[in-house]
């Protein structure tokens, strides 16, 4: 008889991420059944909780991306219904998703993050009194949806995003990328991604052939040691559970390291980064979704 909880593999919804969402549910629910467990793949809809207590679900794992199923939102129901949940509870997925808060948070930490700059909008998008490369991208999504670099000066319409989106700018910070899985707070390694498009965008994400991956690193010692250190430092600081992302720019030319971002719901489809950093640290992906089971709860 399995005595392993039944988990309810929670993914989709009506975000820009739901494609992404969908891919990695189906990875991990090949994982989690490999392990042993019974999973029942549930769609994000309004009725959500009547689809939980319909299939009287033990555990759902969050695989959602973006916001309703990143932001806190769905971990808010889960509380009501006292359904364990994995990832982070609320407080942390709220505050990770908002990088104005999130960025002001890590200031506060010691983390160095690339320089805001004040916005004008119009039916143009350009920052106020600045005439470098910049970054324009939502204040509140994920996979580097919506994400507008400018290098060459040129004006950027406002009606590239929707009327409802928040914007931020940011200095653009040249250099590599680097990213650190975080695991139930240890920083697993540092991984450098070489996209092959113009930064890491979507595409370079979850299509195959859209970047490769260095891993470990080839950094010096220090920045992949500030890079582990800032990235358990502000799961920490958020209070988050389970598996976080933490991504950053690597100025070699100024030997600065800046942090763009932690991630609550990491991408883990086939070409995410958790899963090939667990697989680096000599965790399957089977034994990875156990891991995240074993630590759900609610808040």
């Amino acid at each position: 008889m399995n005595t392993l909880p039944k988990i309810g593999m929670l993914y989709g919804g009506w975000s820009s991420e739901a494609e992404v969402s969908k891919a990695s549910a189906a990875f991990c629910t090949i994982a989690a059944r490999e392990y042993g467990y019974e999973v029942v793949e549930i769609e994000l809809n309004r009725n959500l909780s009547e689809s939980l207590q319909h299939h009287k679900i033990d555990v759902v794992f969050n695989a959602l991306h973006g916001q309703v199923g990143e932001d806190g939102s769905v971990q808010g129901l889960l509380n009501i219904l006292d359904i364990p949940y994995t990832h982070s509870g609320v407080t942390a997925s709220a505050i990770a998703m908002d990088k104005v808060l999130s960025g002001k948070l890590f200031e506060t930490a010691g983390i160095q993050i690339p320089p805001r700059l004040s916005l004008d909008e119009t039916d143009i998008v350009t920052p106020k009194n600045y005439h470098g490369s910049y970054v324009i991208k939502p204040r509140n999504d994920g996979s580097s949806v919506g994400v507008e670099i400018v290098l060459d000066g040129r004006i950027c319409s406002r009606g590239l995003w929707d009327s409802k989106c928040q914007l931020i700018a940011e200095q653009y910070i040249a250099g590599r990328e680097l990213t650190v899985s975080v695991l139930n707070g240890k920083a697993l390694c540092v991984t450098e991604i070489v996209s092959n498009t113009e930064f890491y965008n979507y595409t370079a994400k979850y299509k195959a052939g859209g970047s490769h991956h260095i891993i470990p690193a080839d950094i010096p010692e220090k920045c992949t040691q500030i890079a582990m250190d800032w990235s358990e430092a502000a799961f920490n600081l958020l209070g988050c559970r389970g598996v976080a992302r933490a991504d950053f720019r690597w100025d070699e030319a100024n030997e600065s390291l800046y942090m763009l971002e932690i991630n609550t719901q990491p991408g883990m489809t086939k070409t995410s980064l958790v899963p090939e950093q667990a697989s680096f640290c000599n965790i399957q992906m089977h034994s990875l979704i156990n891991l995240l089971v074993e630590v759900a709860q609610c808040d």
